[in-house]
C-alpha cells in the first residue's frame, strides 16, 4: 500500500501545484505584469489593460471600456475657478454681472432686469463710498469719483499714485525720481550707453526667433540679417513659440492644432520631436527656467495647463476660461500670466500653482493675442488685435499705458517681444517683423517684410531668464536650496527642500509625483482566489499529516528510506519579473502625416 499511497498523494501534490500555479499567473497577468506598455509621457492605462491619452482622464467622459479613467477622480478633477466677485468699483445686477458703478443711475438701463436704474433717490456714496476707491461726490443724479493731489483717477473710481517715472517714461529700466528730476540707470547684466541712456546686454548678441507657415527662422537684433539654419517645416500656418534660453532650445505649435514640439538651435539635430498632445488648439506658451516646466493656454478645454519640459505630468491648472489666448511667466517673482478673448476678455495674473488669481486688465481689451514680460521694469505687456495697439501695466493692473498704436503695421499682430528698449511684434496683414521703442512706440523699424505669415516671436539671450533664488510657488515663499514640484494633486503643489533631506537637486528637473491606479489585485476577485488557495493548502496539509500518521506507524519502515531533504523546494516560487531599462525618447514629428 505504501507505493500507491505514495503515488496518489505525489498525483494531488501535482494537481495542486498546477492549479495554484496557473491561479498566480492569471493574478500577476491581472496585475499588469503581461499586459502591452503605455507611453509613460502620454498614456494612461485602463484596468483592461489599453491605453489612452493622459488629457482623456478625469475630463468627465468615458474613454476606457470599463470606465476606470472616471475612477478614483474626486482628487483629481480640477474644480472649475471662477473670477472673483464684482470689485468695490463694480455694480452687481441682479444676474450677477458686474458694471462700473459710473453706469448706475444714469437713465439708460445697463443691467438685463434693470437694477442699476432702481433707488436712483438715495446717496450712492453713502453704500461702500460709491465704490470709490478715495472721494466720493453725491449729484443731482448719480455722483462721481476724484482723487487728493499726486494721485489721478483710472478706471472707474480707483485712484493711483503718480509714478513720475513711468509717468515721463524716459528710462529703459532702473529710474530714481529725485528734487523733481529723474536718474536712470541699468540692472547687472547690462550697460548704459553714456550717450542715448538706452540699456545694452552684455554677452552674446541677441537672436530673434520667429514661426511662418513654411519655417522657423534666426536673425540678428543688431544686424537684422537672416542666419542659418533655418528650420523648414510645412503646415498650415504659424503659431506660439517660447524658448529655453539656457540650451537654445524652441518650444512651439502649430496655429489650430494640439501638438507642442521640441527643437534644438545649437545642435545638429534639427528635426522637431513631439512633447506633448491636447485634444484642442494650443494658442500660448511659456517656460519656466527656474523649474523646468512648459505653460500653455488650450482653447478646447479653456484652460492654462503646466508638464514638465519633456512633456511628462501633464496638469490642468486654470479651468472655465473663455477663449485663453496667451500666456507668460514670472519664475522669479512667483507670478504667472494669461490673457482670453471670449465675450469679457480679461488679463488676470496668479501664483505659478493658480492659486490667488488677481485681475489686471478689463477696459478698452478686445482680442488680446500675446503677451510678453519686461523684466527689468516688472511691465507686462499685451498685443491687441481688436484694438490694433500694444499696451503695457504693471505686475498689479496700474500705470496702464497704450505704447504703439495703429501706425498701418499693427493691423492684424500676432507674435510679441520686450527686449532691451524695444517692443518686437509680427504682422499678419503686412506679412512683417517689427520693432519700436518700448516706451512711446517712436523709432518704428520694419525689421523683415514679406514673410509667408509670421507668427510667434521670441527673444534669444542669457540676461531674458536670470538666475535666482527659487520662489516655491508663490511670492511669500522662497527655498534656501531647491524647490521640488508635485504635479499629482489638484492644485500644484511646491515643497522648499534642503540638503539634510539628501534631495539636493535644484540643477535637475524637478521631482513629479505620478497617479499610479490602484492594482487589480485590490479587486474582490483575488480575495476569492487567495480564499480558495489557503483552504487548498489547509486540506493538503490535513491530508499530508493523515498520510504520515498511517505510515509512520512501523517506524522501522521509514528508518531505511533514505530521504534527502536537499530535493525539497518551495512549490509556489515567484520569480521576480525582468526588468529591462525604459528608454523615455520623444516621438518625432510625422510632417506628411499630421
Amino acid at each position: 500500500m505504501l507505493p500507491w499511497r505514495t503515488s496518489s498523494m505525489g498525483h494531488l501534490g501535482c494537481l495542486f501545484l498546477l492549479f495554484t500555479s496557473l491561479t498566480w499567473f492569471h493574478i500577476l497577468g491581472a496585475s499588469g505584469h503581461t499586459l502591452p506598455t503605455c507611453h509613460e509621457q502620454l498614456e494612461f492605462r485602463c484596468s483592461d489593460g489599453s491605453c489612452i491619452s493622459k488629457l482623456s482622464v478625469c475630463d468627465g467622459h468615458k474613454h476606457c471600456a470599463d470606465g476606470s479613467d472616471e475612477q478614483r477622480c474626486k482628487h483629481l478633477r480640477p474644480r472649475p475657478q471662477t473670477p472673483p466677485p464684482c470689485a468695490a468699483s463694480k455694480f452687481q445686477c441682479g444676474d450677477g454681472k458686474c458694471i462700473p458703478q459710473i453706469w448706475r443711475c444714469d437713465h439708460s438701463a445697463d443691467c438685463s432686469d434693470g437694477s442699476d436704474e432702481e433707488r436712483c433717490d438715495q446717496n450712492e456714496c453713502e453704500l461702500n463710498n460709491g465704490g470709490c476707491s478715495h472721494v466720493c461726490r453725491d449729484q443731482q443724479f448719480g455722483f462721481e469719483c476724484d482723487c487728493p493731489d499726486n494721485m489721478r483717477l483710472v478706471g472707474h473710481g480707483q485712484c493711483e499714485e503718480i509714478n513720475q517715472c513711468l509717468e515721463k517714461d524716459v528710462c529703459d529700466q532702473l529710474c530714481v525720481h529725485m528734487n523733481d528730476s529723474l536718474n536712470c540707470n541699468c540692472h547687472e547684466g547690462y550697460s548704459m550707453n553714456v550717450t542715448t541712456g538706452s540699456c545694452k546686454a552684455k554677452g552674446e548678441e541677441a537672436e530673434l526667433v520667429f514661426t511662418s507657415s513654411e519655417q522657423i527662422q534666426v536673425m540678428g537684433v543688431t544686424n537684422s540679417e537672416l542666419r542659418e539654419p533655418a528650420l523648414h517645416i510645412s503646415g498650415p500656418g504659424p503659431g506660439p513659440v517660447a524658448a529655453l534660453v539656457s540650451e537654445r532650445t524652441l518650444f512651439w505649435a502649430r496655429q489650430g492644432r494640439g501638438s507642442v514640439y521640441r527643437v534644438s538651435l545649437g545642435g545638429k539635430q534639427k528635426d522637431p520631436a513631439l512633447v506633448l498632445r491636447d485634444k484642442s488648439s494650443v494658442t500660448g506658451l511659456a517656460v519656466d527656467w527656474i523649474h523646468q516646466l512648459l505653460y500653455w493656454t488650450s482653447t478646447g478645454n479653456n484652460s492654462v495647463n503646466v508638464a514638465r519640459l519633456d512633456g511628462s505630468a501633464q496638469h490642468r491648472l486654470i479651468t472655465g476660461l473663455e477663449k485663453p489666448s496667451a500666456v507668460a511667466v514670472h519664475p522669479l517673482l512667483g507670478m504667472l500670466f494669461w490673457a482670453q478673448c471670449g465675450s469679457s476678455p480679461k488679463i488676470e495674473r496668479s501664483s505659478l500653482n493658480g492659486e490667488n488669481r488677481t485681475v489686471l486688465v478689463t477696459s478698452s481689451l478686445r482680442f488680446p493675442v500675446a503677451l510678453s514680460l519686461d523684466l527689468p521694469r516688472q511691465l507686462l505687456y499685451w498685443a491687441d488685435q481688436g484694438m490694433r495697439s500694444i499696451s503695457r501695466v504693471d505686475f498689479e493692473g496700474r500705470h496702464r499705458k497704450t505704447v504703439v498704436e495703429s501706425n498701418g503695421y499693427l493691423d492684424q499682430p500676432f507674435g510679441l517681444a520686450v527686449f532691451e528698449g524695444f517692443v518686437y511684434w509680427s504682422e499678419e496683414v503686412t506679412k512683417s517683423v517689427c520693432r519700436a521703442s518700448k516706451r512711446d512706440g517712436r523709432n518704428l523699424q520694419v525689421l523683415l517684410s514679406n514673410t509667408t505669415s509670421p507668427g510667434g516671436v521670441v527673444i534669444i539671450q542669457s540676461v531674458l531668464q536670470p538666475n535666482g533664488p527659487s520662489v516655491c510657488g508663490h511670492p511669500e515663499a522662497v527655498c534656501q536650496h531647491e524647490c521640488v514640484v508635485d504635479l499629482r494633486s489638484e492644485r500644484l503643489q511646491f515643497t522648499c527642500n534642503s540638503p539634510e533631506t539628501g534631495q539636493n537637486k535644484s540643477r535637475e528637473l524637478p521631482d513629479v509625483s505620478r497617479v499610479i491606479p490602484t492594482s487589480t489585485l485590490s479587486d474582490p476577485t483575488f480575495a476569492g482566489i487567495l480564499s480558495l488557495i489557503m483552504f487548498l493548502s489547509v486540506l493538503l496539509v490535513g491530508m499530508a499529516l493523515w498520510w504520515w500518521r498511517d505510515e509512520l506507524r512501523p517506524s522501522t519502515s521509514l528508518t531505511h528510506q533514505g530521504f534527502s531533504l536537499k530535493e525539497s523546494q518551495d512549490p509556489l516560487i515567484i520569480q521576480e519579473p525582468l526588468r529591462g531599462p525604459v528608454k523615455e525618447t520623444l516621438l518625432k514629428l510625422d510632417l506628411e502625416g499630421e
